[in-house]
């Protein structure tokens, strides 16, 4: 039985952590801490410069739903193109209508743009109004894998539809769980499920290595401190992965 651990990263030290714990493949994006954009060029040709793993490129130009204009459009089809350039290995992305559909035709567009890529529809799958209606579009647009959590706030939450999922796509298309992905998490996803393909980002939040500390002022959403740093604990991946092998070993 394969087994898939993708770990998603917002840096290059998140990914060189993902590397020690032999991770294969990852989901580089930016600002995880709200949800993930799409990552700067220079980013990519350093983790793609220090590591060997199989990249997969987040398009998302903005935090928020998933329903763009024409300009961010534009952006998302050039950051495919030069995406494709630069050597990723798939694009991960979505794009919904505003009644809740997937957005087909845009999407056409994008995988055209990524001229034969492996893409992933991302979980603005888990904001569609019909999960198994989105399930079959993605299989009509030649789309890999659907990163989802059940259409709730974490993957074990949305198990009940995750099951019918795996069920439902018979094959045609890898479901990857995401979305509060923990060792423990696994081994029961696992079981009930039958999905042996996880997304996490094992973080750990570390100290700032700043001494002097300004309190009181904000650079961004209030609420999270400028002085902690998330990031990728090879540990936690290292500890998911061998849980995972062990479960598919198992069944």
């Amino acid at each position: 039985m394969k087994c898939t651990l993708e770990v998603c990263v917002d840096s290059v030290q998140s990914a060189l952590e993902a590397q020690k714990a032999k991770a294969e493949r990852i989901e580089l994006c930016s600002n995880l801490i709200i949800g993930g954009t799409s990552p700067g060029k220079a980013l990519f040709q350093q983790v793609r410069y220090y590591t060997d793993l199989e990249i997969r490129v987040l398009l998302r130009p903005r935090f928020g739903d998933f329903c763009y204009d024409k300009y961010e459009l534009a952006q998302m089809r050039e950051e495919a193109e030069m995406y494709r350039e630069l050597g990723a290995d798939a694009i991960v992305t979505g794009i919904l209508c505003p009644d809740g559909t997937l957005n087909v035709e845009q999407m056409q567009g994008l995988i055209k743009a990524a001229h034969g890529l492996e893409f992933t529809l991302h979980r603005a799958f888990d904001m569609c109004r019909d999960a198994f209606m989105a399930l079959e579009q993605a299989v009509e647009l030649g789309i890999g894998t659907i990163l989802t959590s059940g259409q709730k706030n974490s993957a074990w939450e949305g198990r009940k539809l995750l099951k019918e999922l795996a069920e439902k796509s018979e094959g045609r298309v890898e479901i990857l769980a995401g979305a509060g992905i923990t060792p423990d998490v696994i081994g029961k996803l696992v079981s009930y499920t039958k999905i042996t393909a996880y997304h996490m980002s094992g973080k750990v939040v570390k100290n700032s290595a700043m001494e002097f500390r300004r309190t009181g002022v904000n650079m961004g959403i209030p609420g999270f401190s400028e002085y902690e740093i998330w990031q990728t604990d090879a540990e936690k991946i290292r500890e998911a992965a061998e849980v995972l092998k062990g479960v598919c070993k198992d069944d």
